[in-house]
């Protein structure tokens, strides 16, 4: 796994975390499914504005369609009138990624933290998941010291699955788990035996990877219908139709607590997106929030990003303005006689030239004054 400091600090977190609950709760089904639970609200705030990102890009979608078909021959044009009609409405399109993309390291961080064996375990040694994922693969340091004979599974069983198992090794009380540690400088490839139930106990671990699947597939397609019509890409749909594919895989492979996480975490997001998907704001009711949210001196990405297009348009725009215009023709008269000031972009008087006469500005002669 990965070595960096901070990385190992989390994991060494969700597994304190993991194995408080489990003093609370003495089953490790329960234990992973109450972690699960305590994930999703923390991401609950990042959640709701996913959905919300998605229901307020389809509501500007024609609007957008209809700004690409004017402006489809000036690109510059096309995208500047793209991003104030989502200052307009408040629209940020980068605001629904974060949720998806946090979930890749929880994720990896779940299978760092459930996945056994691992050295060194994620977990404090004086507590009771400590004790008994260490029953059946203890934290041997040399090969001579795994055990030849499976523990039994008692403190990691769920449903009639050891959570420790994956439903590849299912039904094989003498399945063989892997590790590789490193001593002296020599690697070696450690063996456990573990017991994962007999014949009947297959059943349990096909349901839940079968839910994995059938979970991930029906929030991916939840997410489809939100996304705006025509918003996903060809690689976008083929991706959607991988993804819940690939789990199943994962499903087959994948430790048995790791799967019930989620699956746990997929029906979550299936119930949020449901009752929040029940609930759409118009286009009325999002540019009244969006000039609700403006104050002044208080500056979004949007804006930011809306005051930089204009500064560019405005330096270009002064760059290609001809030298010498309106006001900067020299030799124009009107100036006050006797005055010492210069009209704005006058030159000024190169050496040698003469200075001017009283009524050379052409005035009227019997205007002068007299001496």
């Amino acid at each position: 796994m990965i070595a960096f400091a901070p990385w190992q600090g989390l994991l060494d977190g969700i597994g304190w975390i993991v194995a408080e609950i489990y003093e609370l709760i003495p089953n490790y089904g329960v234990t992973i499914i109450v972690l699960t639970v305590l994930i999703r609200l923390v991401l609950l705030p990042l959640g709701i504005r996913q959905i919300r990102s998605m229901q307020h890009m389809q509501i500007v979608q024609p609007k957008v369609k209809q700004i690409q078909q004017k402006y489809k021959q000036n690109r510059q044009r096309q995208q500047e009138e793209i991003m104030k009609l989502y200052k307009e409405y408040g629209v940020n399109p980068f605001s629904g990624c974060w949720p998806v993309l946090l979930q890749f390291p929880i994720l990896i961080a779940m299978y760092s933290v459930l996945r056994f064996p691992q050295h060194p375990i994620h977990l404090p040694e004086d507590t009771q998941l400590y004790r008994v994922v260490t029953q059946q693969i203890p934290p041997v340091a040399a090969p001579d010291q795994t055990p030849t004979e499976p523990a039994s599974p008692s403190g990691t069983d769920f449903l009639g699955m050891n959570l420790l198992c994956s439903a590849s090794q299912a039904g094989n009380p003498s399945a063989a788990l892997g590790d590789r540690i490193t001593v002296d400088g020599e690697t070696a490839d450690l063996r456990y035996p573990v017991d994962c139930g007999d014949d009947v106990a297959r059943a349990p671990y096909y349901i839940f990877a079968v839910l994995m699947f059938g979970t991930t597939f029906y929030q991916m397609r939840q997410m489809q219908k939100a996304s705006p019509p025509g918003a996903a890409s060809q690689q976008q749909q083929a991706l959607l139709k991988v993804m819940p594919i690939m789990f199943g895989v994962f499903g087959i492979f994948f430790p048995a607590g790791l799967v019930l996480y989620w699956t746990t975490s997929n029906a979550w997001q299936i119930g949020q997106q449901y009752f929040m998907l029940k609930t759409r704001p118009t286009a009325e009711t999002l540019a009244a929030a969006a000039n609700d949210k403006r104050e002044p001196g208080k500056k979004g990405f949007l804006s930011s990003m809306m005051e930089r297009v204009e500064q560019e348009r405005g330096r270009r725009a002064g760059g290609a303005g001809k030298p010498g215009g309106a006001g900067g023709k020299s030799g124009g008269g009107g100036g006050k006689p006797g005055g010492g000031g210069r009209k704005p972009g006058t030159p000024r008087p190169g050496p040698g030239s003469k200075p001017k006469k009283r009524g050379d500005d052409g005035g009227d002669p019997k205007k002068r004054p007299k001496r």
